[in-house]
């Protein structure tokens, strides 16, 4: 199995299997209800089944990877609250005391908590240790992160959707927590989307005016001071991300390579996507969209991936909470083409697609 430089270098994995798609999709139309009736749901399940290989697709047996890093550019006054909080938030997770954790709980759903930067140490026993630095750098100084720590951070998320592939796991969600990641996301948007800071950057966790003014002038600022350009993602991730994003991108680059649907979360994780399918094509066909996040920029990201969000519900809740709610949803769709009569049962005459 490849490695993700391998990968990397190759820069492109193949598609899911069609034909597999199209039985699904057609058995779909057996169900005796009316045709397209669930709606995206119907695409969604069957290009699951597609992904994984199988016509009765996998949607049971989930986890949720958070990703938990700091970044440096907080030192800019670009968030209200301080690095301690991201150490609680993980500990709280793993712990299974936050949000994301309670929420998965209520679907069956496992979670894992893997520090890759968190700026102070960890008390729970339960966190997966990765630590690569405590906390990225100040990139209004010098760059976040070094190649060497962007690829590491890659292959951290990678390999945790290898380890998700081979444990059985049908569906892996992704989220993250990290103080300061909605300025390094809001960023790699503004370079990713070649789109001014002001037209990307939004409140975060709740910046007043003064504030965003801020976060937008420093982004801006950094973009122009290295001269990024959408031409180069990895540079940008390096630059003006974060060990988050960087693991997020392999994790969705790997659920590619190791036939695994990813679950997006919010905004965050969507502009690791984007990297993701900038640096490997091919890899947005394994990606599910959850919910549109109420960061500014959130549509404009999955409007490039050419993703739709079914939930529009006004979260920016973070850690993967998006993502669970989603599998929740796809549980319920899935139960009506697994259990549902069909005409052929019901001794009703198919309908017709037209």
């Amino acid at each position: 199995m490849a490695g993700i430089e391998d990968v990397l270098r190759q820069g492109y994995v193949p598609s899911y299997d069609k034909g597999l798609y199209n039985s699904i999709k057609d058995k779909w139309d057996r169900v005796s209800k009316p045709i397209d009736s669930m709606g995206v749901f119907e695409e969604i399940t069957s290009r699951i089944g597609a992904i994984q290989g199988r016509e009765k697709p996998g949607v049971v047996k989930n986890v949720i990877l958070v990703f938990a890093s700091d970044n440096g550019i907080v030192a800019e006054g670009v968030s209200q609250s301080g690095q301690e909080i991201t150490a609680i938030c993980a500990d709280g997770i793993a712990d299974m005391k936050r949000s994301v954790s309670v929420m998965a709980e209520s679907i069956k759903a496992d979670v894992k908590l893997i520090d890759l930067g968190v700026a102070f140490e960890l008390a729970s026993p339960n966190i997966s240790n990765e630590k690569i630095r405590k906390s990225s750098r100040n990139f209004m100084l010098e760059p976040a992160m070094t190649r060497e720590e962007t690829v590491k951070a890659i292959n951290v998320g990678f390999s945790h959707v290898k380890e998700s592939a081979d444990a059985g796991y049908d569906l892996v969600g992704i989220g993250e927590i990290g103080i300061g990641n909605t300025t390094t996301s809001s960023a790699l948007a503004s370079i990713l989307l070649s789109l001014p800071a002001e037209d990307v950057t939004g409140r975060g966790a709740g910046l007043d005016d003064k504030g965003l003014a801020r976060k937008t002038e420093v982004i801006d600022t950094c973009v122009r001071k290295y001269n990024l350009t959408s031409d180069d993602p990895l540079k940008a991730l390096e630059t003006v991300g974060g060990y988050d994003i960087a693991a997020m991108v392999g994790a969705c680059i790997g659920g590619a390579v190791f036939g695994i649907p990813i679950v997006l979360d919010g905004f965050i994780s969507n502009v690791a996507a984007l990297i993701a399918e900038r640096l490997v094509k091919g890899t947005k066909d394994y990606l599910i969209a959850s919910h549109l996040s109420g960061e500014r920029a959130a549509g404009l990201v999955l409007k490039e991936l050419e993703l739709a969000p079914v939930i529009d519900a006004h979260m920016a809740l973070g850690e993967g909470t998006g993502a669970v709610m989603m599998m929740g949803l796809l549980q319920t769709a899935n139960a009506v083409y697994e259990h549902c009569n069909s005409f052929k049962e019901d001794g009703i005459e198919e309908y017709k697609r037209l």
